[in-house]
């Protein structure tokens, strides 16, 4: 049986090993600029394409609401059934519209025989269409993106991006009972 000590060894790094400690931080930073880059990328690309899904619902929700012909929605009673309509689209649109663009929406009604516009009363006449939409929101980039190649300039998002949604839908007859509103 062995009874001997043991000898630590001592482990010297070697020169070269201390010298990439600095080599790890160059690395990360270009691996991180690239990374960044993509995940700015993906979200700049992906809030256009969920205003547009957003407003696409809500001008669904709109025209669905515009076929039942009621005047109130959320407890409030609309003058108009077009008032309405337009409610229940900036209740649906997340915030992106309120009464400080609610120009951008419109409900307008057409004849279901010659898609002439209707207008005034009987516009809403059984039959007709409506037709609710959002027209000329207008998406600013965060961080347009240009290239330069030489003299000339390429750019995908130099102007604003704009984001129109229509929905329609046939009124159908007026329920026994009720009174035709205000279109």
């Amino acid at each position: 049986m062995w009874r001997g000590t043991l000898r630590q060894k001592t482990i010297h790094q070697p020169r070269n090993v201390r010298n990439r400690r600095g080599n790890v931080l160059v690395e990360f930073a270009l691996v991180l600029t690239p990374f960044f880059a993509l995940i700015l990328s993906i979200v700049e690309l992906s809030l256009p394409i969920f205003e547009k899904s957003t407003f696409t619902n809500a001008v669904r929700e709109g025209c669905r609401y515009g076929i039942t012909f009621q005047t109130s929605y959320n407890g409030t009673t609309y003058g108009t059934q077009t008032a309405a309509i337009t409610a229940v689209v900036e209740a649906n649109s997340m915030g992106f519209l309120n009464s400080s663009n609610a120009n951008l929406i419109s409900v307008q009604y057409y004849n279901s025989t010659t898609f002439a516009q209707v207008t005034g009363t009987g516009a809403n006449a059984d039959g007709n269409i409506v037709v609710v939409s959002t027209n000329g929101y207008t998406y600013n980039w965060i961080d347009p993106i240009a290239w330069f190649w030489g003299g000339t300039t390429f750019s995908v998002t130099r102007s604003p991006l704009t984001i129109n949604a229509t929905a329609a839908d046939r009124l159908e007859t007026l329920p026994v009972g009720t009174t035709r509103p205000s279109p």
